[in-house]
C-alpha cells in the first residue's frame, strides 16, 4: 500500500512519535519546536498517549482494541508521513516506541504505518547521539511496512551542544522534517 501524495491545496500531515515520556525531555522539546516552526503547508501533530498503550498482545487486539491503541492507529493512519523523535536507552530504542510500532504494525501488512514515509531524528547525551536507537526504529518500522527514508536521519549528541539553541544543529533537524515532507510518494 502506498500513500497518495497530498494535493497542493491540502497540508502535508506529519504524525510525530516521541520516544521519551518525560515532559521536559529534549526530544519532546525538539518535536514541539518542529511543530511550532512547521513550514507553510505542513501540519505536525505530536501523537500523545504512548504511555497509556498496553504492551502489544494479540489477545487484546482486534475489534475491541484498547482505546489508546485505536487513537494511535487513527492518528498515524490520518497522517501522510511519520517522524520519530527519540533518545536512546541502553543502546536501543525506548520500549514505549517499540510498543507503539508493534501496535501500528497490526494487522501485518495492513497496519496504520504501512506505506507511510518514515524518518527518525533525535538527541541523546552520548557521543553517538542515539544512532543505535534510530537504526532499530528504522529497521522495526520497515519490517512493519513503513517506507523508511534511510537518508533522513539525525542522531545528535547533546554533550556540549544546546540542540535547540544552536541554529546549525536545529537547522539539521528542521531540514530532516523538510526532506520527509518533500519525499515523493509513489502512486498506488
Amino acid at each position: 500500500m502506498t500513500t497518495a501524495a497530498p494535493s497542493p491545496s491540502t497540508p502535508t500531515r506529519v504524525a510525530v512519535l516521541v520516544g521519551s515520556l518525560r515532559a521536559e525531555s529534549v526530544n519532546r522539546r525538539i518535536a514541539e519546536s518542529l511543530r511550532d516552526q512547521a513550514p507553510s503547508g505542513v501540519e505536525v501533530q505530536i501523537v500523545d498517549g504512548l504511555a497509556a498503550l498496553p504492551f502489544y498482545n494479540e489477545d487484546i487486539d482486534g475489534d475491541a482494541a484498547p482505546a489508546p491503541a485505536v487513537e494511535l492507529r487513527s492518528a498515524v493512519a490520518g497522517a501522510d508521513r511519520v517522524l520519530v523523535v527519540t533518545p536512546e536507552y541502553n543502546g536501543t530504542m525506548p520500549a514505549v516506541l517499540n510498543n507503539a510500532i508493534d501496535w501500528l504494525s497490526r494487522p501485518f501488512g495492513q497496519g496504520a504505518i504501512s506505506g507511510k514515509p518514515f524518518a527518525v531524528i533525535g538527541a541523546t547525551p552520548t557521543p553517538y547521539g542515539g544512532k543505535w536507537a534510530h537504526e532499530d526504529a528504522r529497521r522495526s518500522a520497515g519490517i512493519a511496512g513503513a517506507v523508511v527514508l534511510d537518508q533522513v536521519v539525525v542522531s545528535q549528541s547533546t554533550i556540549d551542544t544546546d540542540v535547540l539553541g544552536d541554529p546549525q544543529v536545529f537547522g539539521r533537524l528542521r531540514d530532516a522534517l523538510g526532506a520527509l515532507v518533500d519525499h515523493q510518494v509513489e502512486a498506488a
